[in-house]
């Protein structure tokens, strides 16, 4: 029986006070989550009550004390001089024999219990009884030290480690969370290094950590230890699981170009990462599923998202769970309050990146590339630097913005900037050699995709904040047109009835940027530059029309997952010619026309024989989606079908490429856009289960005005009685014959009274670009109230 210690199988999530929140979890999860399948390794803490013991001795309680009286945190050069002060205070004292022998037994108990005859390999953490709470859980305020062998090495560690209570960092954060100095306490985990010579280790959230979105498990993996991903020193491969199917979502490779291993004498060494293993994912698809399971059933666990970290041996090639704490970013954000930033004006790019959060920040650029140098940092400065770590808080903290040239969503800077409300670019590659120091800057996360921008100046831009709580729903369902997969999980949590309308072309033209027929003909591709290209995008597929359905599958895949189970309305690529000649390598496979807009788009094109092939690429994407991975409820739209013969031809193509209607409950729709798809809508009725009738199109072809020409734009105009008359006929037979019917195009999104009139009509839906949701919801609510008086 230990007077100073308690094994993880004692402990339970009630004992924080004794051993921190990171301890305590760890017994709680040995306890409870080991027998359902989840890996931990063993381990033993020593006890709040033991710290304290040891700060007893030779009145190094009050010795503290002194040295942080009167401390003002916002003076570098005190806050650096007391801390180091108080450090060397606590590894100069001797530990109390008892304490220093339960410390030797129970690390050799331990090894025992893990079947080592021998010293074992440990890690030794920190876990402060204010860290890792709910309400308090600033990630890395203490040390870890790894690779730790030996009694002698374990009873020094313990020390430093308690040393560490007073860093800098962790100082400024006590202060900052109203926490006295001398009531925390710290406990240090002495644990089995399961991943000794770690193969992979990374961390994963059980949410979104941009977004929110609740119905995701966001995994990122390194090679060796995974100390390099909090550090930001490498760029991990990304993977996002949908919840309720297990389906990986998104798979973004990173650059992973160093692994950090252990070496002799307790320590740690960065080495290169080979060409061929920083091209290939660090971890397969089940283990990505493996984690994400895990993750879930610690979220189960605990009640709330969790923010976990894991490794994988490279001996036993076991996955293990060696650290979870609560999210305490996006689980206490208030979900009812919509904030959109958008820049007003437009700007030069100076680098872009990876961007963390959806806020936009301005101000000087305040290049600091060292730790020594944080003291020259100002208030309300843009922190632009190569990467950060755990004793750059304090500058952090008061920075306007940051930007790194390193790290992922998962580095240190992005969970702090995530944590502080802060706009940051992180992975840039190369921002601290091309900003220059003392620039103006603005430092863009709001354009709504996952990619951060740095533009040279202060630039204006808008805040809309909107509060959703007590929105009430109209009868008329109200969707969303979406085109980027980038913006899906925000926008999901705008309230909603679904997806109307959502554009494969924005899939195609920024995440494929590749004409199919140049995949589905490589070898055919005659310019030299081209083919360059495409041989550089397709890394790592020999079959090249498998990255347009793979790429494809992710987007599609994302956007149905974010609106769950609402039905999400996935529209056919269509692109006129001039745009699929826009693609890399599509001048080689589109004809010149002279008016594109009426030409070879929409169904004429997919049952062609010159496009055909490249047709049922999209359908085997759409396939992909709901059958493999489970998102039901997407459903495929036709554009531009001009008569009932190739409505008939489009989907004999689909069905025979695993998209039957009825089957597994897939649905076809129809966009209503040109006169013809009203005059013959009860034939058309037949052959489709749903409607979307797309403004824009309907406009042009009744008024016959070339929507892309300025010279007749005065012309176009959705409000005119002939476009109007078209919607109420279309509306009607719809009804008449059971079938859904929308409106997906931006009339009712610009104008309120066309929404009024629609509502007026008796449609289903209306599906509206995202920041016009709220307003219409308002106002459509009202139409109904006053027709029903």
């Amino acid at each position: 029986m230990y007077k100073y210690l308690k094994f993880f199988e004692e402990l339970s999530i009630e004992d924080i006070p004794q051993v921190g929140g990171k301890n305590a979890s760890l017994g709680e999860m040995y306890h409870h989550l080991r027998p359902q399948g989840v890996n931990l390794p063993n381990g033993v803490a020593t006890t709040a009550d033991a710290y304290r013991y040891f700060l007893q001795q030779d009145g190094l309680s009050e010795r503290i004390s002194q040295a942080l009286e009167d401390l003002d945190v916002t003076n570098m050069t005190e806050l650096e001089a007391r801390g180091s002060h108080i450090r060397a205070m606590i590894v100069d004292a001797k530990l109390p024999d008892d304490f220093q022998e339960e410390i030797r037994q129970g690390y050799r108990e331990l090894c025992q219990k893990c079947g080592h005859d021998d010293d074992m390999v440990v890690a030794i953490r920190s876990s402060a009884t204010a860290e890792d709470l709910p309400n308090a859980s600033f990630a890395g305020q203490q040390a870890t030290f790894l690779n730790i062998k030996g009694e002698h090495e374990v009873v020094q560690s313990v020390k430093e480690c308690i040393a560490s209570l007073f860093t800098d960092r962790a100082i400024v954060y006590r202060v900052s969370n109203g926490f006295s100095h001398m009531k925390v306490a710290l406990s240090v985990g002495i644990q089995q290094m399961v991943a000794v010579r770690s193969e992979c280790a990374g961390v994963m959230f059980t949410i979104d950590t941009e977004s929110g979105f609740k119905n995701a498990v966001v995994v990122s993996s390194i090679y060796g230890l995974g100390e390099n991903i909090v550090q930001g020193h490498v760029s991990p491969d990304e993977f996002i699981v949908f919840k309720p199917t297990m389906a990986i979502l998104k798979h973004k490779l990173g650059t992973k170009k160093m692994k950090m291993i252990p070496t002799a004498n307790n320590r740690t060494k960065n080495i290169a990462v080979n060409v061929a293993d920083q091209e290939r994912y660090s971890i397969n698809d089940d283990q990505v599923k493996t984690l994400a399971h895990w993750g879930m059933l610690i979220e189960e666990h605990y009640g709330h998202p969790m923010d976990i970290e894991w490794a994988l041996d490279e001996d036993d090639k076991q996955l293990y769970i060696v650290q979870a704490r609560s999210e305490t970013v996006q689980s206490r954000r208030d979900t009812n309050i919509i904030e959109e930033y958008k820049l007003a004006e437009e700007g030069h790019v100076l680098v872009t990146g990876t961007s963390v959060g959806s806020k936009i920040g301005t101000g000087r650029v305040n290049k600091i590339m060292s730790v020594k140098d944080i003291n020259d940092f100002k208030e309300g400065d843009v922190l632009v630097t190569e990467m950060t770590d755990p004793d750059w808080v304090p500058i952090m903290k008061i920075a306007s913005a940051i930007v790194t040239d390193k790290g992922g969503r998962t580095c240190h800077a992005a969970i702090v900037s995530r944590e502080l409300g802060i706009p940051c670019v992180v992975g840039t590659g190369n921002a601290s050699k091309v900003i220059k120091e003392g620039m103006d800057v603005t430092v863009s996360c709001g354009g709504g995709s996952d990619e951060g921008t740095v533009y040279e100046g202060i630039l204006k831009y808008d805040v809309n904040r909107t509060d959703v709580k007590n929105l009430e729903r109209p009868k008329t369902k109200i969707m969303m047109n979406i085109g980027s997969p980038d913006q899906a999980f925000a926008y999901s949590l705008i309230p909603n009835d679904g997806v109307g309308l959502a554009r494969e072309e924005f899939i195609i033209d920024s995440h494929i940027k590749i004409h199919p027929l140049a995949l589905l003909h490589f070898d055919k591709v005659k310019d030299k530059a081209v083919r360059a290209k495409i041989a550089e995008l397709t890394k790592g597929y020999d079959d090249k029309a498998q990255y347009f359905i793979d790429k494809l599958a992710e987007g599609v895949s994302i956007i149905g997952a974010a609106f769950y189970p609402n039905d999400v309305i996935i529209r056919f690529s269509d692109f006129k010619t001039n745009e699929y000649a826009n693609l890399i390598g599509g001048t080689q496979f589109e004809p010149a026309e002279n008016n594109p807009m009426i030409g070879w788009r929409g169904a004429s094109r997919y049952y062609s024989e010159q496009y055909r092939e490249a047709f049922e690429l999209e359908c085997r994407a759409i396939k992909k989606v709901r059958d493999d991975m489970g998102i039901t409820n997407v459903k495929s739209m036709i554009p531009f079908c001009r008569n009932l013969d190739e409505a008939h031809k489009v989907l004999g193509i689909m069905a025979e490429n695993g998209l039957k209607r009825g089957e597994n409950g897939f649905q076809a729709y129809m966009m209503v856009e040109i006169p013809s798809n009203v005059i013959l809508a009860a034939e058309f009725a037949e052959l489709f289960d749903g409607f979307s009738i797309g403004s824009n199109d309907l406009t042009q072809l009744t008024l016959g005005v070339d929507r892309d020409n300025h010279t007749v734009a005065h012309v176009y105009d959705e409000n005119n009685e002939a476009v109007k008359l078209l919607i109420r006929e279309v509306v009607r037979v719809a009804k008449a014959k059971g079938v859904k019917i929308g409106i997906c195009g931006q009339a009712p999104s610009d104008y309120p009274e066309f929404a009024r009139f629609l509502v007026e009509t008796g449609i289903d839906s209306m599906s509206l670009a995202p920041d016009t949701i709220v307003k219409t919801t308002i106002d459509i609510k009202k139409t109904e109230e006053r027709l029903q008086r």
